[in-house]
C-alpha cells in the first residue's frame, strides 16, 4: 500500500513517527510531505526521515496569505503525489481531502481540536475527506458520522511509555541536576490563533520571581527571538532534546496547548496561560478528568501566580502528578498502534466495500482500555 503523510507542524511529526516506521517496517510504501514550520525541518533530518517539501517559503500571516498558500499545497502535492500513486493520503491539512478527490485516493484527516477552535480548516477539510480520525472527547460538528474517535491523545503516539523514556543523560548534561521551571512561549501566529493572547514579558518576570523564591531555576523555550532581558534564562538545545527535557522539569507554564497536552501525558505540572483555556476538549479532560494541566485566562495573572504558588509549596508534587500520569494511562491506547492498524485495515476494508463495519471495529477496538500491541 502507498501512503502518503502531510506534515505541517512538529507535533504531527510525533504523532506519525511511529506509525510510519511501523508501516515502513510491514512493507508499505510511505511519502512524507511537509511544508516548512518551525522546527519541523530539523527533527526530520535528526532523525533520517526522507521527505519533500512543497512549500519550503513557509506563508506569509492574514487571510489572503493563508488562502494563496492553500492553492500552492494543493497544486503542488497533486503533482507530487502524481507521481507516488497513493491508496491513503493522511494528515490534517486541507489540501489532502481535495487531491484525493481527484485522485480518486482516501483520506484520513487527523487533529484533536474541536470544530470552534479550527473552523476554518475544518468547512474546508471536513466536507471532502473521508474519516476525521480523533480523539473521542474532541467535537467534529455535524460530521460526527465521519468521526472514528480513539480513546487517547495525539501526544500519546509519541509519548506514550511504550514509545519515550527520559533520557537523564540530556537533562544533566543541558540544564544540570537543580530543579527548574520550563516557560513555553509560543509565536501564536497559526490561523486559529487571530486574537488569542499568551504569555507578555511583564507575565514572565513574575514567573521568574516566584520561581526562583522557591529555589527553582527558570529555562525558556520560545518559537520567537527573546528580548535580551529574557536571554540569560534561554534554553539551548536542539529541538528533538525537548521533550526531554519537559519530562525533567518539575512544572511547565506555557501559552502552548500542544506542549501543555505533552506536558500532562508525562506527569509534568502545566500551568497554560491563555485566551484557549476553557474551549479546547483534550485539556478539559486532562484538567478535569485527571487534574493533569490548569487552565488560566489571561486576564488573569494574579490567578496563574496563585496556581504557581500553590503547586510549588508541595512538597510531593512530583509523585502526585506521576499517580495522576498513570491512572490517564490506564484509560488510554497505545495510539501510534491503533493509528497504524487502522490506516492498514481501512483501506483493506475500503477495497472490500464495507467500510462502514470497519468504522464500527474501530469505535469498538478504542473503547477497549486494554488492548495488548500483538491484538493489532
Amino acid at each position: 500500500m502507498n501512503i502518503a503523510v502531510y506534515l505541517g507542524h512538529p507535533s504531527q511529526y510525533y504523532f506519525f513517527k511511529h506509525p510510519i516506521k511501523i508501516w515502513s517496517k510491514r512493507g508499505h510504501r510511505v511519502q512524507v510531505v511537509i511544508r516548512s514550520k518551525d522546527i519541523l525541518e530539523d527533527l526530520l533530518v535528526h532523525d533520517d526521515v526522507h521527505y519533500v517539501n512543497i512549500l519550503p517559503e513557509g506563508r506569509n500571516r492574514g487571510s489572503i496569505a493563508i488562502f494563496y498558500a492553500l492553492l500552492k499545497r494543493v497544486v503542488r502535492l497533486y503533482f507530487q503525489m502524481r507521481h507516488f500513486h497513493p491508496d491513503i493520503l493522511i494528515g490534517s491539512d486541507a489540501s489532502l481531502p481535495i487531491v484525493a478527490r481527484v485522485l480518486q485516493a482516501r483520506s484520513i484527516t487527523t487533529l484533536e481540536d474541536d470544530f470552534n477552535v479550527v473552523k476554518s480548516l475544518a468547512m474546508l477539510t471536513y466536507p471532502l475527506t473521508h474519516v476525521i480520525l480523533t480523539p473521542f472527547v474532541c467535537k467534529v460538528g455535524r460530521w460526527e458520522k465521519k468521526k472514528v474517535g480513539y480513546n487517547g491523545y495525539m501526544k500519546l503516539s509519541a509519548l506514550h511509555p511504550n514509545r519515550f523514556s527520559t533520557d537523564s543523560q540530556i537533562i544533566t548534561s543541558t540544564v544540570g541536576d537543580d530543579p527548574y521551571c520550563l516557560v513555553r512561549l509560543s509565536a501564536l501566529n497559526a490561523y486559529h490563533d487571530k486574537g488569542i493572547h499568551g504569555l507578555s514579558l511583564e507575565v514572565v518576570h513574575g514567573i521568574i520571581s516566584r520561581c526562583e523564591q522557591h529555589g527553582l531555576k527558570v529555562w525558556i523555550n520560545s518559537e520567537t527571538t527573546l528580548c535580551p532581558a529574557l536571554l540569560p534564562y534561554k534554553l539551548r538545545i536542539h529541538p528533538a532534546q525537548l521533550h526531554h527535557i519537559l519530562a525533567g522539569a518539575t512544572l511547565l507554564i506555557s501559552d502552548s496547548q500542544s506542549m501543555s497536552v505533552e506536558a500532562s501525558v508525562l506527569g509534568v505540572p502545566s500551568i497554560r496561560y491563555s485566551d484557549f483555556a476553557g474551549k479546547i476538549s483534550v485539556l478539559e479532560e486532562l484538567e478535569h478528568t485527571y487534574q493533569l494541566t490548569k487552565g488560566v485566562p489571561t486576564h488573569s495573572v494574579e490567578l496563574l501566580l496563585k496556581h504557581l504558588d500553590e503547586w510549588l509549596s508541595i512538597d510531593s508534587l512530583h509523585d502526585m502528578f506521576l499517580s495522576r500520569k498513570e491512572k490517564m494511562l490506564e484509560d488510554k491506547m497505545d495510539v501510534a498502534l491503533f493509528v497504524a492498524w487502522f490506516v492498514e485495515d481501512y483501506y483493506v476494508t475500503h477495497a472490500m466495500h464495507d467500510a462502514s463495519n470497519r468504522f464500527m471495529l474501530a469505535n469498538q477496538l478504542s473503547a477497549i482500555y486494554s488492548l495488548k500491541p500483538e491484538q493489532f
